[in-house]
């Protein structure tokens, strides 16, 4: 993850007081709506540089606030599409471009850009609020059609979330799931004294580029495995799959399956319309919470009685896949797909 830190740069002192300082408008930034406004010059220009926009690229921008970075961009890309939920900032917006040769190229949408039907856009350049990370992350990797890249502002734990490889202390179900969707990739670290006001936290800048085409798996199928091998991530496979809860439930679904003769391999269609299932990582990665990713179920070591032949059925292919002392810790998405694909074969199934 190689990748420089970006330091707070010092305005040059001109005769006027304001050489290099950022037009802000005057505005007040609320900290509870994620409001920090980037405000070093070098900065912007190395994420517009690292962006890559070509001269015929449509560029998204969320959360443009009062325009800095959407300035630079306008001087690269053919157009910007800006969405914006504050009122404020999207008049301040208006009112800065109204009359130059760019006002034209510029598109503002006001609104809630979880709720917006995105258009279609090459690069998506963001400063988020650290809230939405997640869901706007999987909003983005199941736009159709598929985006070149994204270049996003991370709170920088969720960021190194984002990155983490099987093994890191920090992998878990959101590295998993994205790294699924999409190669990351970590581009430099910023320190909150690039923003103003300062958040609380360091970021980070990551580089999103989705896989072409999608992966050919079912999300609801794919996200029930990853949350059972993610409840508890350092605990064998083995262990996790003989417990009486995981049991029951895999039980249940198979018996519902062979009842109705369902096959759950998704379609196209489906695929796109279930990657945002994956947005339930927000339970891994509320930054604020620590530990693990998930409660462990009660009588852990528990086994259910009168079930062994469904039991062995489970274990089995776990020994199939040389799964059995295998940890989800450990385990990168190709392991998981291939796992998944096991245990469908022989009709047990994760969503129903």
């Amino acid at each position: 993850m190689a990748g420089g830190k970006i330091r707070k740069q010092r305005p040059s002192k001109g005769a006027s007081g304001v050489g290099n300082s950022h037009y802000q408008g005057g505005i007040t930034f609320d900290k509870s709506k994620g409001q920090h406004i980037l405000k070093n010059p070098m900065l912007v220009d190395t994420i517009v540089e690292k962006s890559g926009i070509k001269s015929t690229d449509v560029v998204l921008e969320i959360g443009p606030g009062t325009g800095n970075l959407t300035k630079k961009l306008l001087e690269r890309a053919k157009s910007v599409i800006a969405v914006e939920i504050d009122p404020r900032m999207v008049l301040e917006l208006q009112r800065r471009f109204m009359g130059t040769p760019a006002s034209h190229r510029l598109k503002v949408i006001q609104g809630d850009v979880l709720k917006c039907n995105l258009p279609y856009f090459d690069i998506c350049v963001a400063n988020i609020p650290y809230q939405i990370s997640s869901p706007l992350t999987f909003k983005l990797l199941s736009h159709t059609p598929v985006f070149r890249c994204a270049i996003i502002m991370f709170q920088r734990e969720f960021a190194m979330r984002l990155v983490a490889k099987p093994g890191d202390n920090l992998y878990c179900r959101l590295s998993v799931n994205t790294q699924l969707l999409a190669r990351v990739s970590h581009l430099l670290k910023v320190g909150r004294n690039n923003f103003k006001p300062p958040p609380k936290v360091d970021s980070s800048v990551v580089r999103i580029e989705p896989r072409k085409p999608a992966p050919p798996v079912n999300f609801k199928e794919w996200d029930g495995l990853i949350r059972l091998g993610f409840n508890r991530k350092n605990k064998t496979l083995s262990a996790i799959f003989r417990t009486k809860s995981v049991l029951g439930f895999l039980e249940k679904n198979y018996k519902t399956v062979q009842a109705l003769k369902l096959s759950l391999l998704g379609s196209d269609h489906e695929i796109t319309q279930d990657i945002s299932v994956l947005a339930n990582a927000l339970d891994d990665v509320n930054v604020r919470n620590g530990g693990d990713d998930m409660e462990a179920d009660d009588n852990n070591d528990d086994e259910v009685e009168g079930v062994n032949v469904f039991k062995e059925k489970v274990l089995d292919v776990l020994r199939q896949g040389n799964f059995e002392d295998k940890r989800s810790s450990k385990l990168g998405e190709v392991d998981f797909l291939y796992l998944l694909s096991l245990f469908n074969k022989v009709g047990i199934h994760f969503s129903c």
